[in-house]
């Protein structure tokens, strides 16, 4: 038996880590939609830079900001979705 084996069953019996995962599945949420919220920001912020620099290409630029928005945010769901998974499971 290994070491890590033998950890984890002493572990197991003296705590229980189902809060401890609750904890970590709520912490993983809330970076994971900071995270989408500074990346949001950030595209936002260069495309309003761009558009000021080239007006002419702005709604070039605002349709990439916008497709560039909504992966961001449908990477950040899918995240908030896998942790509520983890924290109720």
């Amino acid at each position: 038996m290994s070491l890590l084996v033998m950890l984890q069953e002493v572990a197991r019996a003296v705590v229980d880590l189902a809060p401890l995962a609750k904890l970590g599945a709520g912490l993983a949420a809330s970076i994971a939609t900071i995270g989408a919220a500074m990346g949001i920001s950030k595209i936002g912020s260069s495309a309003l830079e761009s558009m000021a620099r080239q007006p002419e290409a702005a709604s070039n630029i605002q349709t990439s900001m916008i497709l560039a928005a909504a992966f961001v945010e449908g990477v950040s769901l899918f995240a908030v979705v896998v942790c509520l998974l983890i924290a109720v499971g």
